[in-house]
């Protein structure tokens, strides 16, 4: 098996300066360290019972969707607020300087349903824990979130000690 890590492209000062970008499109190009990921990304959850699988704007859906195919479960988009055409239920979750919110369709989630919460990157961990509440509302339950990366050093763990949480690699920051 072939280290991930080594297929992460670091780019600094990317979206603004002092950020260092984990870009996972190096890693995405290749189909058998894509395979790899998704594999990796579901081990620690083979054992609970998952009914479907929710994936966040926008590279959650790239992971969870193979997922959930992968499972034969049904998947389930996070969106940003405005990007969905039924009705919606929405959860707001704090920024550094404001707030913002994510958007999921009423009708997704049947009362009881276990759901694992599938994205690219924990930071801050706002948006995941703004998901696990969106889920709650609806009547689901979340049976873990599974990550990418996650950055340690943004301590977003804190935010989802309630729930079983695995990322494939780390970072720093």
């Amino acid at each position: 098996m072939k280290s991930l890590e080594s297929f992460i492209r670091n780019v600094p000062d990317f979206p603004v300066k002092g950020i260092q970008f984990k870009d996972i499109t190096t890693l995405l190009k290749n189909g058998e360290l894509l395979a790899q990921a998704v594999d990796q990304m579901y081990d620690p959850f083979r054992e609970l019972e998952i009914d479907k699988i929710v994936g966040i704007e926008a590279r959650g859906f790239i992971f969870g969707s193979a997922l959930a195919y992968k499972l034969n479960l049904g998947f389930i988009p996070i969106r940003k607020p405005g990007k969905l055409p039924a009705e919606v239920e929405t959860e707001e979750y704090n920024l550094e300087y404001g707030q913002d919110s994510i958007e999921m369709h009423r009708d997704a989630i049947e009362e009881g349903e276990k759901i694992l919460i599938v994205d690219d990157l924990l930071a801050t961990g706002g948006t995941a824990a703004a998901a696990a509440r969106l889920i709650d509302k609806l009547g689901g339950e979340v049976v873990g979130f599974s990550f990418l990366i996650e950055l340690t050093e943004l301590k977003a763990r804190s935010l989802l000690k309630n729930y079983k949480v695995y990322s494939l690699m780390q970072f720093p920051f």
